[in-house]
């Protein structure tokens, strides 16, 4: 465990939780640990990545509704792993072992879904017309996620300590701190999606071909980046 994770566990004078258990408390506890869940979830969400590719992408293709369903996806599978730091599976440093091989199948992963992306970009037709994308924006919000290795890093780092900073007070409190980071995920790309649908009004389909194009060639690259960083991650001799 590292210094800075460390600081963050229940009990330490650099906890951020703080663990004051007096009932009439218990209320002020929980709303401090939802706003915490919810601007860390929200410096999260803020930085580009896959995720928000994947929401555009979806949304050119399938309306407003596209980025709550790619963040329910996401939600999913950071659902599975609070579950396991609540059961005491996870273990806060032994992620580092496995960043190769998921850095690796993240990468791979990627990469099909920019070369599948740009493949279908050159066909893309007015909303409620379109064929099938790619795959659904639930499946685009659970593959970014499983595929980027840093998301499974923080899981295991930041975000354990604090889930488990509190559960330790409260099973509940550790709820709290879910659906405020959940909070921030879902307005976040709710309003990136609902941009990119009223866009649609302004916009010919021949530039969301090209912003098709481009999420497609940031996917391929996000691809390269992590197999890359698999082949720097595994030790040579």
């Amino acid at each position: 465990m590292n210094e800075s994770t460390a600081r963050l566990l229940p009990g330490t004078p650099h906890n951020p939780l703080p663990i004051n258990t007096n009932t009439w408390q218990e209320p002020v506890f929980m709303l401090q640990t939802f706003l915490l869940g919810l601007i860390i979830g929200l410096t999260g969400a803020l930085v580009p990545g896959p995720m928000l590719l994947a929401t555009i992408n979806s949304s050119a293709r399938g309306g407003w509704s596209a980025g709550p369903r790619v963040c329910a996806g996401h939600a999913l599978v950071e659902a599975a792993i609070f579950f396991i730091l609540i059961l005491g599976i996870g273990s806060v440093t032994s992620i580092q072992e496995y960043a190769p091989a998921i850095a690796a199948i993240g990468g791979i992963a990627l990469v099909i879904f920019g070369l599948m992306t740009l493949r279908g970009a050159g066909g893309s037709i007015p909303e409620g017309q379109a064929e099938p994308a790619v795959m659904t924006p639930c499946l685009a919000g659970a593959i970014t996620s499983i595929s980027n290795p840093y998301f499974w890093m923080w899981w295991f780092t930041v975000g354990s300590a604090l889930v488990l900073a509190a559960a330790s007070q409260a099973f509940f409190f550790a709820i709290a701190f879910l659906l405020g980071h959940w909070s921030a995920d879902f307005g976040w790309y709710t309003l990136v999606s609902a941009s990119i649908h009223q866009g649609r009004r302004i916009f010919d389909e021949r530039v969301y071909a090209w912003i098709l194009r481009g999420c497609g060639l940031f996917l391929l690259i996000f691809g390269l980046y992590y197999l890359a960083s698999a082949l720097i991650w595994i030790p040579w001799g």
